[in-house]
Parts: structure tokens; sequence; C-alpha cells
């Protein structure tokens, strides 16, 4: 993903686990100014990934593109 923007998700709705399109990614726990630490995580060759802050559960889904996530309205969009 080098080049790209990285995405950030959350999960202020405390979902158990949360569906990306990406590997690579930042989490950030829930929206500002709840958010822990926004936190590198990569998958690897792996397909899932729990953040070590809020252990929310990753699942890579490549049916989806970046910026979806399952449930919706996990991705993070800064105001411009």
């Amino acid at each position: 993903m080098a080049g790209d923007t990285i995405p950030h998700f959350h999960n202020s709705a405390g979902y158990r686990s949360i569906e990306i399109g990406v590997k690579e990614f930042m989490c950030m726990g829930a929206l500002p100014p709840n958010d822990h630490p926004h936190v590198f995580l990569d998958m690897g060759d792996e397909v899932e990934r729990v953040c070590p802050y809020c252990s929310t559960l990753y699942k890579y889904n490549p049916n989806l593109k970046a910026t979806e996530t399952v449930p919706e309205g996990c991705l993070y969009l800064e105001a411009v």
C-alpha cells in the first residue's frame, strides 16, 4: 500500500468484529475525542488482526473496497 493514504477505522458502535477491504490500516478505537492512540496494523499473510488497544477484531474481505466496511460506517473520514 506504499504511496497510498492508510485508511483509519473506528469502532464507536462497539462491534465484535469489522470486515475491511485492506490488510494495512490504522485503528483508532472510537471517534475523537474518545479515540485511542492510532495504531498501524498489518495483517501480512493472515486474514484477521486484533487491535491491541481496543480488542476490535478486523477481518479481511477481498470483496470490499478500501473505503468499505461491514458493518457500514467504520471508516474514519476527517472533516475538511
